[in-house]
């Protein structure tokens, strides 16, 4: 059983803000599975290469420039055979280079425009969430589980809540992890009560 599924996020620096609302949205889609977030590191390390490489879905967002080693995660995952999801912030003006990348990555997907934060929010929960339903076996989702998460994606078609811009909390990798399928090594479970 599968119990995690792996995300990359490639993204430059400049959408730090986009990066940790991903990061934040997947803790909404309503499913037992864990998740590992593997982000584009910082311009003093390294990318995790090996996570490009297995990651079950990657999202690829581009503003105003392509930098450093986003081309080269974007690469290295073409080279797996992955589907990467490319997204573009439609409100940014792009660099030469950025656009010599859009053209060049439109012969492999197709992008996606986003006006705003609240815009690929919405957009990437729903592919998550296809994603999920679409490989329910691989992942061992009940079939309740599966009809929760389509009554939640139909019902992200009438989500037009704005993003709280609240910065910070997940622009790094993380891994988050259910109780419904993980149990605690060490330390103490906090519940909330509903």
């Amino acid at each position: 059983m599968v119990d995690k599924l792996r995300l990359y996020i490639s993204a430059a620096p400049e959408l730090r803000f986009e990066r940790d609302l991903l990061a934040r949205a997947v803790a909404e889609i309503p499913t037992s599975l864990g998740w590992t977030i593997t982000q584009t590191p910082g311009a003093d390390r390294e990318p995790n290469l090996d996570a490009v490489t297995r990651a079950d879905v990657h999202l690829l967002i581009l503003g105003s420039d392509i930098q450093a080693p986003v081309g080269l995660e974007w690469a290295t995952a073409r080279r797996a055979g992955n589907v990467v999801a490319l997204f573009y912030k439609s409100s940014a003006l792009q660099t030469q280079a950025a656009q010599a990348f859009v053209r060049e990555a439109a012969k492999f997907g197709r992008w996606q425009g986003f006006s705003d934060a609240s815009e690929l929010r919405w957009r990437a929960r729903r592919l998550l969430v296809d994603h999920i339903l679409a490989h329910s076996a691989r992942y061992e989702i009940s079939a309740a589980e599966a009809e929760t998460l389509r009554a939640w994606r139909k019902a992200l078609a009438k989500d037009n809540k704005a993003v709280d811009d609240a910065r910070g909390g997940a622009e790094q990798s993380a891994v988050i992890l259910t109780t419904e399928r993980f149990t605690p090594s060490e330390g103490r479970l906090l519940r909330t009560e509903a």
